[in-house]
């Protein structure tokens, strides 16, 4: 199966890219160069404007590909293997549940970019960081610990719309009333 490309930008513009995450994220330089992906909000955008997001990862272009596959919205429900473990997609359809059932939750081995097909999403957010109050302590095997802790913001995800939650990036997904069709894709950060 043959995946798209995202559409190269001018030297400029990944310059400009470059400059604006520094800044944003600001740099430690005891060890090398980390940066530091802190931030005030979630990461939210519509499917259309993917490219745009393409130099955060290097597994990202993959990714927007498979979520332009015009059969997307027909695949079955279950695991699709884009580059391995690497980089895989889990499409799920469910009903969506009420805020207080949904509790925080954090992976430290891989980013999630979480699209809605169909629906209407609401999520949930809080920088890892800020999280204290454990309800299930991190289960390395599974990449996910989740906590009780209140989201600092409730964004609404409509269909057409993708999130990316990186490991310092705390989500509380599923809540909306009605069905909830979407795809998960799953990026190992290294």
């Amino acid at each position: 199966m043959k995946y798209g490309r995202c559409i190269p930008r001018p030297p400029q513009a990944k310059l400009l890219t470059c400059l604006a995450i520094l800044f944003i994220a600001g740099c430690q330089g005891d060890q090398g160069i980390k940066v530091d992906m802190t931030r005030d909000h979630m990461i939210i955008d519509r499917l259309e404007n993917a490219d745009r997001y393409c130099d955060m990862h290097p597994g990202f272009a993959k990714a927007f590909a498979f979520l332009k596959r015009s059969d997307l919205a027909e695949l079955p429900a279950e695991r699709y293997k884009i580059d391995g473990d690497k980089l895989f997609c889990m499409i799920s359809k469910g009903p969506g549940r009420p805020r207080a059932e949904a509790n925080l939750e954090a992976h430290r081995k891989y980013i999630d970019i979480q699209y809605v097909i169909a629906g209407n999403e609401e999520m949930g957010w809080k920088p890892t960081a800020d999280c204290h109050v454990v309800d299930a302590p991190y289960d390395a095997e599974k990449d996910i610990g989740f906590f009780k802790d209140a989201p600092d913001s409730w964004n609404e995800v409509p269909a057409g719309s993708f999130v990316i939650f990186f490991p310092q990036d705390a989500h509380a997904p599923l809540v909306g009333d009605g069905e909830i069709h979407k795809a998960v894709l799953k990026i190992a950060v290294e």
